[in-house]
């Protein structure tokens, strides 16, 4: 993904403006790693796993799954890691420092333009979990992507998934991606900061950030895309999001170790759909809720339906990832991705047996 100065120049200068919340943030999320359950019981198979952001609800079946104790049933010992963007989940995992990575689908196909095949083997979700925010102050100028020209617009990091599709609203709606400045300011502290000190006039983010950002009056929702209805109307169709992605050379190696992560998971999305939001919250680690229990559960519950509840990647899912990452991705754009190599539905449908 290209990356002029422009970007790279106002992304510091937003994180030095905010580097006191910044350094909270990362203390809260070492902590988050450290102290939440994020390592399995010590025995059984060894697998690293590189979260997104553990504590986004759109990665919560990760923390979930540990806190359920199926990876333990598995005869796994789970190792879960956590950056604060999808984007460096993917470095980590193409690195080689960790063996598999929860983050965004889309992930797998701008890396195959890159010479590497990474798959996805169970799929979290059918719709991104995104919300599109503007702060209360701008509220009155963007009322829509189309007034997005001329304005700076958060999102956890240049790369991202939200960097993807903040780009392609914009230029669905005639706006080109020159004409807009994305600004890399994270989530959770260092988002809402950067919406109430005017460093950014909107964004693009995910609860607990959303119901946070609501229930401080510090912005209004522009676009709702934590449902399947909503991702068809922003993006014409489903979106496969938040997923367990590997190498490809490391699942086909490791087929048994890999069966028992999708077994975990599915039995996860399967627990999900017949327990509430409130009863998911209180398996999630305390400090999730940031001392607000029913704000965390709300939040939770306006990003369920998102989910799926088998793990099986939804029919229209990849065309519709590759048409949004087309519209301004001249990597992609240029070059003839394979979709079929960029997910395997093998583990899923004997999880399901």
């Amino acid at each position: 993904m290209r990356k002029s100065a422009r970007y790279s120049t106002l992304a510091a200068a937003g994180l030095l403006a905010l580097s006191s919340l910044t350094a909270c943030a990362n203390d809260a999320a070492g902590s988050t790693s450290a102290d939440a359950g994020s390592k399995g019981d010590g025995k059984g198979t060894k697998v690293k796993i590189m979260v997104g952001g553990l504590d986004k609800v759109i990665y919560l079946p990760a923390m979930l799954t540990q806190r359920l104790g199926y990876f333990d049933a598995e005869g796994l010992d789970v190792e879960m890691l956590s950056e604060p963007a999808g984007v460096q989940a993917e470095t980590a995992l193409v690195s080689g420092q960790v063996q598999g990575a929860v983050g965004f689908y889309d992930h797998t196909l701008d890396l195959q333009t890159k010479g590497k095949s990474v798959e996805s083997v169970v799929q979290f979700s059918h719709a991104p979990g995104e919300v599109e925010i503007v702060s209360t102050k701008a509220a009155g100028d963007i009322t829509s992507p189309r007034d997005f020209k001329g304005k700076k617009l958060g999102v956890t990091s240049l790369g991202s998934s939200t960097d993807f599709l903040t780009k392609y609203l914009a230029v669905k709606n005639g706006v080109k991606v020159s004409e807009f400045t994305p600004v890399a300011v994270g989530a959770g502290p260092t988002f809402i900061a950067a919406l109430q000190k005017g460093a950014i006039d909107g964004g693009m983010t995910t609860d607990p950030t959303v119901a946070n950002i609501l229930d401080k009056k510090a912005g209004k929702v522009l676009l709702d895309m934590r449902t399947p209805e909503g991702s068809q109307k922003a993006l014409g169709g489903p979106y496969p999001s938040s997923s367990l992605y590997m190498q490809t050379d490391w699942v086909n190696s490791h087929k048994d170790t890999v069966q028992k992560m999708v077994n975990a998971f599915v039995k996860t999305l399967k627990w999900m759909s017949t327990h509430s939001a409130t009863e998911i919250a209180a398996k999630m680690p305390a400090d999730y809720s940031q001392g607000n229990k029913a704000l965390y559960a709300q939040a939770i519950k306006s990003t369920l339906p998102m989910f799926t509840t088998d793990g099986v990647m939804p029919a229209d899912g990849p065309a519709t990832v590759e048409k949004v990452l087309k519209a301004f991705n001249p990597n992609i754009k240029n070059a003839k991705v394979d979709l079929s190599k960029t997910f395997t539905t093998e583990f899923v449908e004997k999880a399901a047996r």
